[in-house]
């Protein structure tokens, strides 16, 4: 089954007006759209001009040219309330939340559909434990906001978007402010939340390695453009993805689904074996400013080094980490002396 389309970019320019100046355009020609039940990950470079393509989508800032449209209606033209039924969106920035429990918090995301009072109905208060307990959050409703970890408050956050109960989530660099093992439940947990409730979730942000893992399909915003989309297999072996992100000193290994850098190698190695202590003997090595220039997977462990030193064969042991540690280093003082 095809899965509809809850909101697309057609023609859009993206960008930045000023009173007697003409319009500062960051990237135009984008044509895009989010699907239910999907989860996209806006990603590029610094300055490339992600937070202003989300502000658009929103609806928080004009196009300079083209539309948005969701679930049929363009955006700018949507009343504030019924933008806020069919969208939410949560932003980078921390704000006070004063005495508020994250009960309360959460609760905010039913303002769209409780009216001027703001009164919760039986229905409401239903929707909003459901969407503590959607985002694993729900121990933490009577706890104040300000007494939350940075994980704990996004997760609240989250709840607060989904209980808004839109067809689309917005979300911009949700993962900013925490540490990595929260980082990879963040993205998990969207992941999940996009498949169980049918909704389309769009999140910017610059875990490029989580984004890869995670996401359905990649919107790639290069600097000065174009804009891309794309499944993360199809980016990268284009090298469209490598392109994006290319710096001097520093390139995209499509091998490995990671960085490295491109300065001069301070020698070339061959490294043999398998399991975690050759692969952690792979990061020492490039760590020191060595080239691995082919692996194999012969045993025990050992590294080859071509050039100057070709004639020196060392051979470290797979039986502790410690012991392949203490070896590599006693390598590396003999090809690099003080």
């Amino acid at each position: 089954m095809t899965a509809v389309t809850v909101l697309a970019a057609s023609d859009l320019s993206i960008g930045y007006t000023a009173l007697r100046r003409p319009p500062k355009v960051i990237v135009d020609g984008i044509n895009a759209n989010l699907k239910a039940g999907e989860l996209i990950c806006l990603i590029g470079p610094n300055g490339a001009g992600k937070s202003t393509l989300m502000r658009t989508l929103a609806g928080m800032q004009p196009p300079l040219a083209g539309s948005v449209t969701l679930l049929g209606g363009e955006v700018r033209q949507l009343a504030p309330a019924e933008l806020a039924r069919r969208l939410s969106i949560v932003l980078t920035e921390r704000f006070d939340a004063g005495m508020l429990t994250a009960y309360e918090l959460a609760a905010l995301g039913r303002y769209p559909h409780t009216g001027w009072m703001g009164s919760l109905g039986t229905a409401d208060a239903a929707i909003v434990h459901q969407s503590l307990q959607a985002v694993d959050a729900l121990e933490l409703a009577g706890r104040q906001v300000s007494e939350l970890s940075d994980g704990e408050r996004q997760k609240v956050m989250i709840a607060r978007a989904l209980a808004q109960e839109p067809a689309v989530m917005l979300l911009d660099e949700p993962t900013a402010f925490l540490d990595m093992p929260r980082r990879a439940e963040i993205m998990t947990m969207l992941r999940r939340l996009a498949r169980s409730t049918g909704r389309a979730i769009l999140l910017s942000t610059h875990d490029l390695d989580l984004a890869l893992r995670t996401a359905d399909r990649l919107w790639l915003l290069p600097r000065g453009g174009p804009f891309q989309s794309g499944a993360p297999e199809d980016l990268i072996l284009s090298g469209a993805f490598e392109a994006a992100f290319r710096g001097e000193g520093v390139m995209f290994d499509a091998y490995t689904g990671s960085f490295r850098s491109t300065i001069d190698a301070a020698g070339m190695i061959d490294l043999h074996g398998e399991g975690l202590p050759a692969l952690w003997t792979l990061r020492a090595l490039e760590r020191e400013g060595f080239c691995v220039a082919r692996w194999g997977t012969d045993s025990p462990v050992r590294v080859e080094v071509s050039g100057e030193a070709n004639a020196l064969r060392w051979q470290l042991t797979r039986a502790a980490s410690t012991t392949v540690y203490h070896s590599l280093y006693e390598l590396l003082a003999v090809l690099q002396p003080d």
